[in-house]
């Protein structure tokens, strides 16, 4: 198809997109220049919470142009995945399907093979029109994007195959293309306006695909490797750093990627040591251009809250609920993060109210809302509890038949979840010992409740009233060993952000001591000596360090949260690699 400008938004300043859409017709004719030009004003109004008004820029040319094409189906397909809804779901595939045969009509044709590999091969980048590289990149994104709906889109194995391929074919795209920009000389570059957004999207693309196959624990990582995939931490933070800092359409797209990193990965799947100084200086220039964007305020919000600064982090997410009122999923996130701030805080009614909005409001994970909500409430003393009008022995009960599964998988935190909450199945249902506390642990809270010392000294005292009500247990039950090893491993915890490294170690030697005694919580071993293990490089004892980790990978299987772990376990000793061994 041969693309004609008539120049409608060629004289529309960038920066003002969002405010001139009111003004501009729908384009009769678009050329690639000036479909970039109205994708860039589609994303200055999707990041002014302006999402319908995006949609409805796009939609006209989502069939015959492959950024609008692209923009479109992003949007929806990133509303499908937050909603978790089945029909959602199908509906972001069937968008990204149509996105896809879009971009496929741009794309170099192949008399015996469509895929880029043989087509790179066949021809220089030199023999690629600048309109097919751009089809390249629009679709390798494209089938990512409908490659992560398929595998939350049922249990089908099939389906779950299918995904893998279209993960590989987008990788190799991806690899193909960053050959051909690589090959380009600077006159190449300089010849045409549209080059940065070509490299960027290259960068985007090269920059996720690394950063996400170094995560991957190594046994992972040989076989994705075995089959072309490779991954590199420096090498995938240094594309998205410089896609980030770069003028495409795609640099806001690197740094959501680089924030997203700093924030939940490094936390969730890493050992905590996410780059905050970046992550500021990533935000920092969207705060100014988007001062009531949802998608910023979120960020900047997070960002905060790993800082410790969690009463600022809590105005900031009331702002970012306030902003916005057409995708109430962006307030189900906020609703999370307020529960847990009010949480580190101690503050448990008020950590209650947002867990009992999430359990009300979001279809994400049911049982793992209501474990919280029961969570929360046995913190409190009984009359608290009365206030609220629940039954906490009844929520506990519930959570087992919430369970769901994603690509044939139980959510890992669901299944911890509905293995603590059978004691309460029982006629005589055994409380569980700060439950909330453990589920904080999961999610690697203790990490950021360390950032402030009078949190942690406070959390201390209720761990030290938990260890005393166990040691004064006149009728031990059969969790009695479980409870005092949950309350040692809390306990070493909170003492090693409050710098009292000796007391400590003592905690988790305790619990490796009590191995025998253990009759259900047994992923607190593996994960004791993992804590132990950062514990002695904390100390630059690198060789122990090592040891003790080593022995949390290879000497358990088969327990709770294990593949969390993994992940955890391949990111420290990964950052121990390179230090220096000191034997204490």
């Amino acid at each position: 198809m041969a693309f004609v400008s008539d120049g409608t938004e060629n004289d529309v300043d960038e920066e003002n997109f969002e405010d001139a859409y009111e003004s501009i017709p729908v384009a009769s004719k678009m050329d690639l220049r000036n479909a970039l030009k109205e994708c860039t004003m589609a994303l200055n109004l999707f990041l002014n919470n302006k999402f319908s008004e995006a949609l409805e820029l796009l939609r006209p040319w989502a069939r015959d142009s492959m950024y609008h094409a692209l923009g479109y189906s992003t949007i929806l397909v990133m509303q499908s995945a937050m909603t978790f809804e089945p029909q959602d779901i199908q509906m972001g595939i069937g968008t990204m399907k149509e996105a896809l045969q879009t971009c496929q009509r741009f794309r170099k044709r192949n008399s015996v093979v469509e895929s880029l590999s043989n087509l790179v091969s066949k021809h220089t980048g030199e023999q690629l029109s600048e309109e097919e590289m751009h089809a390249e990149i629009c679709y390798a994104e494209c089938l990512l994007q409908k490659a992560a709906l398929t595998f939350v889109q049922d249990e089908n194995l099939i389906n779950f195959i299918k995904g893998g391929l279209k993960i590989r074919t987008s990788y190799q795209i991806y690899k193909e293309c960053h050959q051909v920009l690589l090959g380009m000389t600077q006159d190449d570059k300089n010849s045409s306006d549209n080059h940065n957004q070509f490299e960027g999207g290259v960068k985007l693309g090269i920059g996720a695909f690394n950063l996400m196959l170094s995560l991957l624990p190594s046994k992972i990582l040989r076989l994705l490797e075995f089959i072309g995939f490779s991954g590199n931490r420096e090498v995938g933070l240094f594309q998205l750093q410089e896609g980030a800092s770069g003028a495409s359409l795609r640099a806001i797209l690197c740094a959501l990627t680089l924030l997203f990193y700093h924030t939940y990965i490094s936390l969730i799947l890493g050992t905590g040591e996410g780059n905050l100084q970046e992550a500021d200086a990533l935000i920092e220039p969207y705060l100014e251009k988007f001062p009531n964007g949802a998608l910023i305020l979120f960020y900047a919000a997070r960002i905060d809250v790993l800082k410790g600064n969690f009463e600022q982090a809590q105005a900031t997410f009331q702002q970012c609920i306030v902003a916005q009122q057409e995708w109430k999923q962006i307030h189900h996130l906020c609703y999370w993060e307020m529960m847990w701030c009010y949480s580190f805080q101690q503050d448990w009614l008020q950590a209650y109210r947002y867990a009992d909005l999430l359990c009300k409001e979001s279809k994400w994970s049911k049982a793992t809302y209501v474990f919280q909500k029961a969570a929360i409430l046995s913190m409190l003393p009984e009359d608290a509890v009365k206030t609220t009008g629940e039954d906490i022995v009844a929520l506990f009960r519930q959570v087992e038949g919430l369970k769901q599964r994603i690509a044939g998988k139980s959510i890992p935190t669901e299944k911890f979840a509905v293995r603590k909450s059978r004691r309460y199945a029982a006629a005589n249902p055994v409380k569980l010992t700060l439950p909330l506390l453990e589920m904080m642990y999961v999610w690697n809270g203790f990490t950021i409740a360390g950032r402030r010392s009078d949190l942690t000294e406070s959390l201390l005292v209720t761990i030290e009233k938990a260890e005393t009500a166990l040691q004064n247990e006149k009728n031990p039950t059969e969790y009695f060993g479980d409870d005092q090893c949950l309350v040692q491993l809390l306990k070493g915890l909170c003492l090693k952000h409050l710098g009292r490294l000796l007391q400590a170690e003592l905690c988790f030697n305790q619990v490796i001591q009590s191995e025998k005694r253990l009759k259900y919580d047994h992923y607190l071993l593996p994960f004791t000596y993992y804590e132990l293990g950062l514990l002695y490089k904390d100390q630059g004892y690198t060789d122990k360090a090592i040891r003790f980790i080593e022995t949390a990978k290879s000497n358990y299987k088969d327990y709770s949260m294990e593949s969390r772990l993994h992940f955890r376990i391949h990111a420290a000793l990964s950052n121990l690699k390179g230090s220096p061994p000191t034997t204490p």
